[in-house]
């Protein structure tokens, strides 16, 4: 038996995947022509969709030039140029950036980035980084450490370094005794209690997505909690860290998710996933000139990987961005993003399985329920959230769908679709949710779907 990545991620007895032969606009096709709406972009990734003339010219472009030139030996144009496009869309300090090939190692990056200012600084001591529950910021066992998900938490604690975690302020099913507003304040405070109780001298960073991913569903909470925990960090000299490998580069309606909340920003922030938009496997570290200055007075930042500042990536990482500027689809996925909510609000009515709604922009996310008045999910053995992929599948989309820390958070899918979709694209999007929840529900009913 030869198995390739799907065998290894995929359980026995489950169905084969479609096996995907093209990609145009906001379509995949499989190998008998049927086109697939790329609903979630694959994992929020396919920002621009697929076969962008822009992107592909810029691709062949570069390989008519260089592909590889190892950043310890050169300097690229496209590396340069790539900087020059981020601070000027990031704006504020946010002047330089270190560019590697996915979120996990843009967390690994970040991680000894503010491991090695405390270093510059005199503070050794300085090295747990508190993390949210739930949480995810990348596979690699550094970044485990951060990820807030007790199922991998069992399942690698041993090889890796748990780090502190405080909750997420999980605004739909909110701990008894506490509404949602309520719950959010008391989250804030659990940073600083986190603080004190492992103390403060030995605290290093707090790492946090502003507009949640696959682990809380889009979770956004209010402009005060940002606040407080950025007032939070500076009061204990503890870094801040924004997870922006998925909200980044437009995906929530502003160039950065930070942008929304400017009196919290971040001493260091990710970007991954749209800044290549699948062309490339792309991500960087975004910082300050002068916090890096403070790591080149120690002999520059400790850390490498073969394919860093990739001439090939950053190039496309250029082509996508000019593009999302020239083409203004930052404010397009603002826009896409509140006709969409309002959509699947529409379904919601209907659709009793539909719990909740949330997110910004193109980075919304849908939750599924057995009952919305008591929000309780269904019985984890029914797996619904696969029941619910494959009828959309069938349907003709393409959907990421989450079980965070085995369900124990709630299961939802991610509404992503592409930035250059079309409102006859988002119908049809919500077309196809629709139906394959209303199929869903009969089934659960004992009626044919």
């Amino acid at each position: 038996m030869r198995l390739s990545a799907q065998g290894f991620i995929s359980p026995p007895g489950t169905p084969s995947f479609p096996i995907a032969v093209r990609g145009e606009g906001v379509y995949i096709f499989d190998k008998d022509g049927k086109a697939y709406l790329d609903g979630s972009s694959g994992a929020v990734v396919t920002a621009l969709g697929h076969s962008h003339p822009r992107v592909l010219a810029a691709m062949r472009a570069q390989m008519e030039n260089i592909t590889f030139a190892y950043a310890r030996i050169w300097e690229s144009r496209p590396d340069e140029e790539l900087v020059r496009r981020l601070a000027e869309l990031c704006g504020g300090k946010f002047d330089s950036a270190y560019f590697l090939n996915g979120g996990s190692e843009a967390t690994e990056a970040a991680l000894k980035f503010a491991r090695q200012l405390a270093i510059a600084r005199g503070e050794p001591s300085r090295h747990k980084v508190i993390s949210r529950m739930p949480s995810y910021h990348g596979a690699t066992l550094g970044a485990l450490g951060v990820t807030g998900d007790p199922v991998m938490e069992k399942l690698f604690g041993p090889m890796m370094v748990p780090m502190p975690k405080i909750p997420a302020p999980i605004t739909y099913r909110t701990p008894e005794g506490f509404d949602a507003d309520s719950y959010v304040d008391y989250c804030a405070e659990a940073l600083e209690e986190a603080i004190r109780r492992e103390g403060p001298e030995t605290v290093l960073a707090f790492i946090v997505e502003l507009v949640g991913g696959t682990s809380t569903g889009a979770l956004v909470s209010p402009d005060r909690y940002y606040r407080r925990i950025r007032e939070i960090c500076d009061r204990h000299g503890v870094l801040l860290i924004h997870d922006e490998i998925m909200s980044g580069a437009g995906r929530c309606g502003k160039f950065l998710a930070s942008h929304y909340f400017p009196g919290a920003a971040p001493d260091i922030l990710t970007m991954g996933k749209g800044l290549g938009s699948g062309y490339a496997p792309i991500s960087a570290l975004v910082t300050s000139s002068a916090l890096v200055d403070e790591l080149r007075a120690i002999g520059g930042f400790a850390h490498g990987h073969t394919y860093v500042a990739n001439p090939m990536g950053c190039a496309i990482g250029c082509a996508v961005l000019d593009e999302l500027v020239q083409s203004d689809l930052v404010t397009q996925s603002a826009a896409a993003g509140v006709y969409l909510e309002d959509q699947l609000r529409a379904v919601q009515k209907r659709r009793r399985s539909l719990g909740d709604i949330r997110g910004r922009g193109l980075q919304l996310a849908i939750e599924i329920v057995a009952d919305q008045d008591t929000r309780q999910s269904y019985p984890f053995e029914l797996n619904a959230p696969a029941r619910i992929e494959h009828l959309m599948m069938e349907r003709g989309l393409a959907m990421l769908h989450r079980r965070t820390g085995g369900g124990q958070f709630g299961e939802w899918f991610m509404v992503c679709p592409p930035l250059i979709s079309t409102r006859e694209d988002v119908d049809r999007l919500v077309d196809i949710i629709d139906d394959a929840l209303g199929a869903f529900e009969r089934s659960i009913d004992g009626k044919a779907s």
